[in-house]
């Protein structure tokens, strides 16, 4: 009976550990080739590693909340294929070896996993001058705890090493409360310090549960987000112009070749791919809101990667990008749009997926809104939200009848850009230019 390892994955370039969040399945269940083993997350998806091969699962090497490196082992499948041999998921995977190749490594072999090797991102040095690592989990809960690197190393761990766990930080925190009465400063006065401050820091109430009061505990995805765009906030002065355009030529276009573009191309005709494409040809227009902030240095980015906000099931939100959306014509960004969508509600995009966006588009139209004040999506400097489409009387210029009234359909564009670096002239002829090109829009061109 061979033994086949299950290497954590290589989930995106710049993902190096993961948070184990959930094993689907316990030593000596039956695992099917494709089904899903365990349930991971990164500082930015949650994702899932499949099994390659059938067989039962014999040895896991981490449980719930450990962090893990990428490329480590992390669990062992017996397959039942008569051999006495030891498989990888790197001998299985074909695309992870291609992905390899193309990568530096140290090794094409991965070894198995080895306590005493493993490599942390984040160390700190504790009261005995030791070296300790913290995970994402417990760094992020920290945080929106308001507790100090220095308060961290003197709580006491349980995990492999000393290593302090997510259960060891709720203790903590669970008595720190009780023997804590804070005073009327701390509860209202939030002191500057160095560190950024996250939601939870602006104000300190005394939280009791009650008959009218109910107390929902934020998941990990809704902390994410609350930290980012207090971040945003915090980084970015933001200022915010709107445009009203006149979209009756893409409605009445729209209206009467959705259902043949969907039997010629398989695919559903939205507007959001209609909108993201004139947002491109503006952004090629005025490159300098394709940019990115470090320090006092402008980064400009050649690549335009458009993030479209989705709304989860679950309430949060996700920005699926997609790569190189100037080197797309109307049907390719249709398929890409449908697809990350449709994916994004499943919950099953891919880490890399959700990166390197330059320029973000939110659809606040979606929740019946005219127009919003949407946060930058960091390291970004510009965001658009595409307000409803509404029929509203418009004047309209003629050259045979001069100004006439007529009832068209008009959207509100939204576009909040970072004023560090983006001022109003720029930021203000941006979206005048993406209402332009909605404006301009063929309604006889084919599909």
């Amino acid at each position: 009976m061979a033994v086949f390892e299950l290497i954590m994955p290589k989930l995106g370039e710049s993902i190096i550990e993961v948070t184990i969040l959930k094993w689907n399945k316990n030593i000596g269940d039956k695992i099917e080739a494709e089904e899903s083993v365990l349930e991971i997350a990164t500082d930015k998806v949650d994702s899932e590693v499949p099994s390659p091969v059938n067989g039962v699962l014999s040895k896991i090497f981490f449980q719930v909340d450990d962090v893990v490196p990428i490329g480590t082992v992390v669990a062992h499948i017996q397959t039942n294929d008569g051999s006495e041999t030891v498989e990888s998921t790197q001998k299985v995977s074909s695309s992870t070896a291609e992905a390899d190749e193309s990568q530096p490594t140290e090794s094409h072999a991965t070894p198995p996993y080895v306590p005493s090797v493993e490599k942390p991102v984040e160390h700190s040095t504790d009261v005995n001058g030791e070296d300790r690592f913290y995970s994402p989990l417990v760094r992020n809960i920290a945080q929106a705890e308001h507790i100090s690197r220095q308060e961290l190393d003197t709580i006491p761990g349980s995990g492999q090493g000393g290593r302090l766990t997510k259960q060891d930080l709720m203790a903590y925190i669970s008595n720190r409360s009780k023997t804590k009465t804070p005073t009327v400063q701390e509860k209202e006065i939030v002191q500057p310090t160095e560190e950024k401050s996250t939601p939870s820091q602006v104000f300190v109430s005394d939280i009791k549960s009650g008959p009218n009061t109910e107390i929902i505990e934020m998941d990990r995805m809704r902390k994410l987000i609350a930290d980012h765009m207090v971040k945003s906030k915090q980084t970015s002065p933001h200022v915010t112009s709107f445009v009203e355009a006149d979209v009756t030529n893409i409605v009445r276009w729209r209206d009467k070749n959705k259902n043949a573009f969907q039997q010629k191309y398989g695919q559903k005709l939205t507007y959001t791919p209609i909108f993201i494409e004139a947002i491109v040809k503006a952004i090629r227009d005025f490159p300098m809101i394709n940019v990115s902030v470090e320090g006092d240095k402008i980064i400009v980015k050649k690549n335009i990667n458009i993030g479209m906000a989705a709304a989860l099931p679950s309430g949060n939100l996700i920005v699926p990008v997609i790569k190189n959306a100037d080197r797309m014509n109307l049907v390719g960004l249709a398929g890409v749009v449908n697809d990350l969508a449709e994916r994004a509600r499943k919950n099953a995009l891919r880490p890399d997926e959700i990166q390197d966006g330059t320029y973000t588009v939110t659809n606040v139209g979606t929740f019946g809104n005219d127009m919003g004040t949407p946060i930058i999506n960091q390291p970004q400097v510009a965001i658009m939200a595409l307000g409803a489409i509404r029929k509203k009387p418009a004047v309209i210029e003629t050259e045979e009848y001069g100004d006439i009234i007529a009832v068209r359909h008009m959207m509100i564009l939204s576009h909040a850009y970072d004023h560090r670096v983006v001022d109003g002239f720029l930021g203000g002829s941006f979206v005048k230019r993406v209402a332009e090109y909605l404006e301009s829009f063929d309604p006889n061109a084919a599909i």
